[in-house]
């Protein structure tokens, strides 16, 4: 049976919001302070930093964790088998297994886009000069994630195209909201 296109839509994107609040509110503890370690390590390439300061190990710590528990808690909270609701036939823990891998795919996919904005000499966590710039990176800064967990999801069940097409329509605001949510708790720049 091919999985509902919405239903794994909506199951992603609640995953992801109940993981991001989990995220914002590790975040604003004191004890992430000392998991914000640079993923990079400090390295550099032609003189620049790989990924810059803000790529730390704090969010690959909460949200893989985060999203393997809610995915299960989700899928063991639908009523019937989750395949009943046009979801995929997977037992709570390989949704937790998918979970772990999908906030892995999720905080990974952030990292080519930061990659290529420290060769642009763009700052971590600034915004980039120029009206062509500025589209082009706010909507790989808003998709970058969302595309990294899409591939990762999609490397293990089927997912049909309609679920990335809404995940990618919807998920941008939603992480806009978050990294609002972020600077208003003052963790987090500005956002964009």
């Amino acid at each position: 049976m091919t999985p509902h296109p919405g239903a794994c839509a909506a199951f992603l994107l609640i995953a992801f919001s109940a993981a991001g609040f989990l995220q914002t509110a590790w975040f604003a503890s004191r004890w992430s302070r000392p998991f914000g370690i640079p993923i990079d390590g400090g390295l550099t390439w032609r003189g620049t930093r790989l990924l810059g300061d803000n790529k730390t190990i704090r969010g690959f710590v909460v949200m893989i964790p985060a999203v393997a528990g809610v995915f299960a808690l989700l899928s063991a909270s639908v009523p019937g088998a989750p395949v009943d609701t046009g979801l995929w036939p997977l037992a709570p823990a390989s949704y937790a297994a998918l979970g772990a891998w999908a906030g892995l795919g999720f905080m990974a996919g952030e990292l080519p886009n930061s990659f290529v904005k420290r060769r642009l000499g763009i700052e971590p966590g600034a915004g980039s000069r120029g009206a062509t710039a500025s589209p082009w990176q706010l909507s790989a800064d808003r998709l970058d994630s969302g595309v990294g967990m899409l591939v990762a999801v999609s490397l293990v069940v089927p997912t049909p195209w309609p679920t990335w097409a809404l995940v990618l329509a919807i998920g941008p605001f939603i992480h806009w909201a978050f990294s609002v949510l972020l600077f208003r708790l003052g963790i987090k720049p500005r956002p964009a």
